[in-house]
């Protein structure tokens, strides 16, 4: 085939056409060289030919294959070179086809695979030798033909799908697909499906066929009836999928089609009588199995069973299905109680966990018997109530019965009580009976008893060892036990002041609780104290004030107070009321106070110059006072003993021992005083004594045993006043003859007719009131323990 090539185009030999004569003439080199021509006009041109696709066979075994030629249709003066370029030449994939520079001949190099390339687009062109181009480029459009050179393929290796059983003709199951990598507009990719081939899973258990396939889409569908799961689990279908139309090339697959299970058998109980053994006051364990069976597929909802309990009102009894085994497993939820019911006849029933198909058998749904034995034991004692709950007032009488019955054996057998705790021993409990009394009066403010509940514990315990416990809570009501007490019971009143302004504030203390303490009632009786009256400020608090103006001085006025509770506690009390004049704060004055607040007056200039002189005197007794004893006590040693000096005079070189002069010889025995006095033996009446021969005798040793030796004087030098008193105390302690240690100072025999007088005689004029021993005091720190232990105040 040649191919003649203008200006605008090339012209196929088979379809070539000629230049109209109309058209002008053109110089040669303008047709050659249309580019000089350009700014001196437009170039007409003609349209380009329309050249059909050039169709080639795939895998064609005649290579090279000449295909087309293309020829210029002008005539030039020089040679013309023909060029192609495009996919397949100079382009991906190259060398599949080339042209001649001379003829223009286009062939085809190596066989050509449509399922690759389905078509190729080249460009032609004509050239001078120089490279020029003579005319526009020509497109050469070629087309690969197709060959039956692929088989059809499955697109799964084995296909799954399922259908349920008892299906009716029919039923579509699964779609398989397959492709073609042919041309699919041509025979070569039209196919066609079939089965060539059934199995049965097991084998040979069906063996008609029950399959069909739409050889055009690939549908599979039941074409017959009898799929039951319990007969054929499965089937394995052999597939053949054809091209052409089922006449050419052909591959195979294979289906494997499951049988679905339907819910068509009910479960039913095997055995239907079942005996089983629960012990009594047991909860929350198992007592026993029962079983069933279906006929359905194992571990789905169409073979998982659920059981009921059809007559257990109570709710003693659970039932529950274990997974793996399907069985029912039969629980006490409840205590069982022996003495009450022993023996439980149940009625189980039971169904799947799906609904049954309608395609079942119609049966009645399964039902079993379970007779449960109840086991006894020696069950613990119980509380009739826990806690065991008392109310009594706080102020009951010991004895009282607070609680009986309160408690029993489920076996009937004897019970001890007794009280495992009571931290304020409070209660008593009858070790049989199980009584519980009151042992004392209780008390509210206990740190035991908190928000008015007093808690203790008590203990019973049956004959075979078993006990238990409860809590015993007692509330406590509150009682009147206490009478109000008034406060303050002394106090001062203004004299002279206004009666809104004078008077003395009182107010009342109750140990007991609300509603028996306040409000408060004051009251004076009118035949006690006639002067004065109190008035109520509220419910806590009154004021005493004088009727008539009175002189200032003690008063001692009677108050009756009363509280709120029932019964009404009530007390009498005696205020000390001291009645005084008072300054502008409202506070009694001494006389002085009064003197110089008085009329005569003194000028407080004047004051003040008083006042400053008896500083100044004071100032100066001070000072003298403190210079005498920085005097005496620079000898003395720091840190020792309190009668102990720092010089070797002992301190008691200031006592001096005189000689017996005035009493001649009745007198020797003038100072023979026992100075050694036990401060704890003197009598309870301060400064009394017992005379001698009347004191009491001691009843902790023998009469008349001879009294040991006292240390009659000092040593010259003692170390210590110390060790001489202690030898003084244990001689004193140790001597049968002197009087019980309650008793007063004794002191010997002084002799008579002394011109000195008797030394017993110092204490003998004055009264135990009369004693007065502060100035002991002032003789310094030695002198302030006697001080103390004669005058303790």
């Amino acid at each position: 085939m040649a191919v003649r090539m203008s200006m605008v185009g090339v012209l196929v030999t088979l379809l070539c056409q000629v230049w109209s004569s109309a058209e002008p003439h053109h110089k040669e080199e303008d047709v050659l060289y249309p580019w000089r021509n350009q700014g001196k006009g437009v170039v007409r041109v003609k349209r380009d030919w329309i050249i059909p696709p050039i169709r080639v066979l795939e895998n064609s075994k005649q290579v090279p294959e000449d295909l087309v030629q293309i020829k210029s249709d002008k005539i030039f003066t020089g040679e013309v070179i023909y060029k192609l370029e495009g996919p397949g030449v100079d382009q991906d994939p190259k060398n599949l086809f080339e042209i001649d520079d001379i003829t223009g001949v286009i062939r085809s190099k190596r066989p050509l695979d449509r399922e690759r390339y389905n078509s190729f687009t080249l460009k032609a062109f004509a050239l001078s030798p120089s490279g020029e181009r003579l005319e526009n480029p020509t497109i050469i459009e070629i087309v690969v033909l197709d060959q039956n050179d692929n088989r059809p393929a499955f697109t799964q290796k084995q296909f799954s799908g399922s259908v349920s059983e008892f299906s009716v003709p029919g039923t579509s199951v699964m779609s398989v697909s397959a492709n073609d990598a042919d041309d699919p507009m041509t025979e070569n990719a039209y196919l066609s499906y079939s089965i060539i081939g059934q199995e049965s899973i097991p084998a040979n258990a069906v063996t008609k066929t029950m399959f069909g396939i739409n050889n055009e889409t690939g549908a599979i569908y039941t074409r017959d009836v009898g799929l039951d799961r319990e007969v054929v689990k499965s089937f394995r279908l052999k597939l053949q999928i054809a091209d052409m139309g089922g006449m050419g090339l052909t591959s195979e697959g294979v289906a494997i089609i499951h049988i679905s299970d339907i819910n068509n058998h009910a479960p039913q109980f095997s055995p239907a009588v079942y005996s089983m053994a629960a012990v009594e006051n047991r909860k929350d364990y198992v007592i026993g199995r029962v079983n069933v069976t279906d006929r359905d597929d194992r571990g789905a909802g169409n073979w998982e069973a659920k059981y009921f309990i059809s007559n257990d009102p109570e709710g003693n009894f659970a039932i529950s299905t274990d997974p793996g085994s399907n069985e029912g497993v039969l629980t006490v939820v409840k205590p069982l109680d022996y003495e009450a019911q022993n023996e439980h006849v149940l009625v189980l029933m039971v169904e799947n966990v799906n609904r049954l198909s309608n395609k079942a058998p119609n049966l009645p749904v399964s039902s079993a018997t379970v007779v449960v034995m109840v086991m006894n034991e020696n069950e613990a004692p119980l509380f009739r109530e826990d806690p065991i709950k008392i109310v009594v007032p706080e102020s009951v009488v010991p004895g009282t019965l607070l609680k009986s019955n309160i408690a029993f054996d489920p076996d009937h057998s004897d019970l001890r009580y007794e009280i495992s705790r009571d931290p304020e021993r409070w209660l008593q409990i009858n070790r049989d009976t199980g009584d519980i009394t009151a042992k004392r009066t209780f008390n509210m403010r206990s740190p035991n008893v908190r928000n008015n509940i007093y808690n203790a514990v008590v203990k019973v315990t049956d004959a075979g060892g078993v006990s238990t416990t409860a809590t015993v809570a007692i509330t406590l009501k509150e009682t009147n036990d206490f009478s109000p007490q008034l406060f303050p019971l002394s106090g001062t009143v203004c004299r002279g002041a206004s009666r809104r302004a004078s008077g003395l504030v009182v107010t009342a203390v109750d140990e007991d609780l609300p509603p028996h303490a306040a409000p408060f009632t004051f009251e004076i009786p009118g035949d006690l104290s006639i002067n004065w009256t109190v008035n109520q400020v509220n419910n806590t608090h009154a004021v005493l004030q004088p009727l008539v103006e009175l002189q200032a001085g003690e008063y001692a006025v009677t108050v009756f107070v009363s509280d709120s509770g029932s019964p009404l506690m009530s007390a009498y009390a005696q205020v000390n009321i001291t009645v005084c004049v008072c300054d502008s704060f409202g506070d009694c004055k001494s006389e002085a106070g009064a003197v110089l607040g008085s009329s005569v007056g003194i000028s407080f200039i004047a004051l003040i110059i008083i006042m400053a002189s008896i500083a100044l005197l004071l100032l100066l007794l001070l000072l003298a006072v403190a210079v005498t004893t920085c005097g005496r006590r620079h000898h003395i040693k720091k840190g020792s003993g309190l009668l102990v000096g720092e010089s070797e005079d002992d301190i008691r070189d200031n006592v001096f021992n005189y000689d017996e002069q005035g009493g001649g010889e009745e007198d020797e025995n003038a100072f023979s005083i026992d100075l050694l006095w036990n401060p704890l033996d003197a009598p309870s009446t301060p400064g009394s004594y017992y005379p001698r021969g009347k004191q009491p005798l001691r009843r902790d040793a023998p009469h008349n045993l001879p009294s040991p030796i006292y240390p009659r004087r000092p040593p010259a030098d003692p170390t210590d006043i110390e060790d001489y008193i202690n030898d003084g105390l244990e001689a004193a302690d140790n001597d049968p003859n002197v009087p019980p240690y309650d008793t007063a100072l004794i002191y010997d025999y002084e002799g008579e007719g002394s011109l000195t007088g008797s030394l017993s005689s110092v204490a003998s004029g004055s009264s135990d009131g009369d004693q007065d021993y502060d100035y002991l005091n002032d003789w310094g720190p030695r002198f302030q323990k006697l001080a103390h232990m004669f005058d303790p105040r």
